[in-house]
């Protein structure tokens, strides 16, 4: 299992926090420091089952400067979100966990880190 995490985020610490009170065995990536190609992102996407624009963090200052909330959210843009998000690794949502299924959640609740904890 590995966690996107930004450290600062506080969703990302409660992450962290309920897999070691379980006992998990996690890998963290600080996605902000090792950021993640479109490739991975892309992967990570399709165990999301997902789209890009539905993880994209649209209230950041970057997402304004870049006016994703004028950008079409449809096949022919995919790519184009992608990018963004392997350019500006801050739009990602966080955190998100990979489990050992092969499938993954974005973990900004107890329960959805119970859910990934279930799949591991």
């Amino acid at each position: 299992m590995e966690i996107w995490i930004n450290p600062a985020c506080s969703k990302c610490r409660g992450a962290l926090e309920l897999l070691d009170a379980e006992g998990a065995e996690y890998t963290v990536r600080r996605y902000l420091e090792e950021v993640p190609s479109e490739e991975e992102i892309r992967e990570v996407l399709d165990r999301l089952g997902l789209e890009p624009w539905e993880i994209t963090r649209t209230g950041e200052p970057v997402a304004g400067e870049l006016g994703l909330n004028d950008w079409a959210r449809d096949e022919s843009t995919r790519g184009k979100w992608t990018a963004a998000l392997a350019r500006h690794p801050r739009l990602i949502q966080r955190p998100i966990i990979t489990a050992d299924d092969g499938s993954a959640v974005v973990a900004r609740t107890e329960e959805a880190v119970r859910d990934a904890l279930s799949r591991s």
